[in-house]
């Protein structure tokens, strides 16, 4: 799949040591981008990623430690990216954990955690990437919801994640009308079930998770010089997806 030209882009992917942010920031190696791989714990993946970007075409690559739902950390890391790499260009937040459980016995721990990570990291790493992104009057932001939150999707089982990730979307078209002079685009990519998931339902549309490049698709056109007017926009990956709400 053929990508944008990003040469001398910054790209910071949250979460890019594994499974789906790594997929997408190595589809942005594949452009040209100045690569950033971020990770919380895995290190060691970590460093694989970076040299698979290099390999795959990124003009530079490195790794990144950081804790996307602490301010001072989350300074740090950018800190970190923009004396290596150079102001943020890219940012795609897909930090996110997920809880499958009724929300009922879920442990106050777990509940924050999958709000913080999804809702507050995304919160945290755009209010950090704006200053620089309004003074080179160009930015892309791209964050990671889920299929059919937009509609107010419900389930007892998924109560946190589904809070967070509607609490994205709606971060996402606010921030997308507040910098909308700014040269900035905020957008978001929804997927329902991706092909790394740990389980698959019974009956998927399609009779397939979402591939990879399935998500890559989006991230490119919202890349895209010309998507420039699209802003506050949430694609969904889902194949067609209707859930039962209940």
């Amino acid at each position: 799949m053929e990508g944008p030209d990003l040469a001398g882009q910054t790209v910071l992917v949250t979460g890019s040591a594994t499974g789906v942010g790594r997929e997408l920031l190595l589809s942005t190696a594949d452009c040209g981008a100045r690569t950033a791989v971020h990770y919380h714990t895995s290190a060691d993946a970590a460093r694989e990623v970076a040299a698979a970007a290099r390999d795959r075409g990124a003009t530079a690559a490195m790794t990144v430690q950081g804790d996307v739902t602490d301010p001072d950390s989350v300074d740090e890391l950018f800190a970190a990216v923009e004396a290596e790499l150079g102001t943020v260009d890219v940012l795609v937040n897909n930090v996110g954990d997920f809880a499958p459980a009724h929300w009922a016995a879920l442990e106050f721990e777990t509940w924050t955690r999958v709000l913080e990570t999804n809702f507050n990291g995304t919160y945290l790493c755009s209010k950090r990437a704006l200053p620089g992104m309004r003074e080179t009057e160009y930015g892309r932001i791209v964050n990671i919801g889920y299929a059919s939150s937009e509609q107010g999707l419900v389930s007892p089982e998924n109560f946190p994640y589904f809070v967070a990730k509607k609490g994205v979307l709606m971060f996402t078209r606010m921030l997308a009308a507040d910098t909308q002079d700014d040269g900035i685009t905020v957008n978001a990519i929804s997927p329902y079930v991706v092909e790394n998931s740990d389980e698959f339902p019974a009956e998927l549309p399609r009779d397939r998770p979402a591939s990879f490049e399935d998500l890559i698709a989006p991230l490119y056109f919202f890349l895209d010089p010309d998507s420039e007017y699209i802003s506050g926009e949430n694609i969904e990956v889902d194949g067609g997806w209707l859930p039962e709400t209940v």
